[in-house]
């Protein structure tokens, strides 16, 4: 229920689904290890197929986009998900029907493909093995108005964890990946930066205060929880040097790995939104507290990606709570 503040159905720390850490350290394998739970691969084999795809899907979204409506304009708006100012455009399907495709074809290995949890056309995660989780386009209002920030999402989970992922960034020809193990990649224009501490702007591990911080958040669809975000938000807007809001949760993620910002924050978000995102900005040297893959929207759960010298602080300060609503899209 809601209170003054419009925080709608806040629960306690202890009532909230246990979030998971992701560092370097707790996502450290050997990344070119053949495993069984792989079906044979290594999380390097995964982390390409990931860039292969995102970076195709991408590509596909650029060109739909611009034989719709040319160099400027909106798009059309087919339907609407969480409410009517969450849209869906033909692009997300035919970008996440483009995905599921090469998916199909990519890791068929005689007894049947992966497993795809998709934020259009569903899905679910796999017992066992691998399940990619699989956002088309994350970041569609920006789409469709024609804004440059937004991403195709693309992450190989293997019981209930990102082992490998790609972040493809629409508007410019970048792509960020990461494979358990392994160092972070940012690809433009097809050449390759490899490296944590190598690529530049990696993680901000100077920022040990909040009011050094740059940092990230962005709103639900849902009018209930958004009063709750806006509450959150003037509390913390004081102690921190800025904030931004760009409209792509998976981009967020990875704007933290290249230390564009110091931290990123957010609640009720799907797993396709931060699965991939959350493995980059850990492994580029960013603490993590993401939620879990079973995780949705209707949840309120929150996310945190942060520099190490200030993540305890932003973790008490906004993960002791979830946002969750019973509204639903009418």
């Amino acid at each position: 229920m809601a209170d003054t503040t419009g925080r709608t159905e806040q629960k306690n720390a202890t009532a909230t689904p246990t979030s998971i850490r992701l560092d370097r350290g707790t996502t450290d394998a050997d990344p070119t290890a053949v495993r069984d739970d792989l079906a044979g691969r290594s999380p390097e084999d995964l982390r390409v197929v990931a860039v292969t795809v995102a970076t195709e899907a991408a590509r596909h979204v650029r060109q739909a986009r611009a034989e719709a409506v040319g160099g400027v304009g909106r798009l059309d708006v087919e339907d609407t998900k969480l409410s009517e100012v969450d849209p869906v455009t033909a692009i997300d399907r035919s970008s996440e029907g483009l995905i599921r495709r090469r998916l199909r074809e990519l890791t068929d290995r005689g007894a049947g493909p992966d497993a795809v949890l998709g934020e259009e056309d569903g899905g679910a995660l796999a017992d066992t093995g691998v399940t990619w989780v699989v956002d088309p386009v994350d970041g569609t209002v920006n789409l469709v108005y024609g804004i440059p920030a937004s991403a195709v999402s693309i992450a190989a989970c293997v019981d209930g964890v990102p082992v490998a992922g790609a972040v493809a960034d629409i508007s410019h020809d970048t792509v960020y990946s990461a494979c358990s193990g392994g160092d972070p990649v940012v690809t433009t224009g097809g050449v390759e930066q490899v490296g944590a501490g190598t690529v530049p702007g990696t993680v901000a591990r100077s920022v040990d205060r909040l009011s050094a911080a740059l940092v990230g958040t962005g709103f639900s669809y849902v009018a209930s929880r958004r009063r709750a975000q806006a509450s959150l938000l003037m509390d913390l807007l004081p102690e921190v040097r800025d904030i931004r809001r760009m409209g792509s949760a998976a981009l967020d993620l990875c704007s933290v790995a290249v230390g564009q910002l110091d931290a990123y924050y957010e609640h009720g978000l799907g797993a396709w939104d931060h699965a991939a995102g959350s493995l980059i900005a850990a492994r580029s040297g960013a603490v993590v507290f993401m939620p879990p893959l079973h995780c949705g929207h209707h949840d309120g759960v929150g996310i945190l990606a942060a520099a190490p010298g200030i993540a305890g602080d932003l973790a008490d300060r906004v993960l002791g709570a979830t946002f969750a609503s019973s509204e639903v899209h009418p």
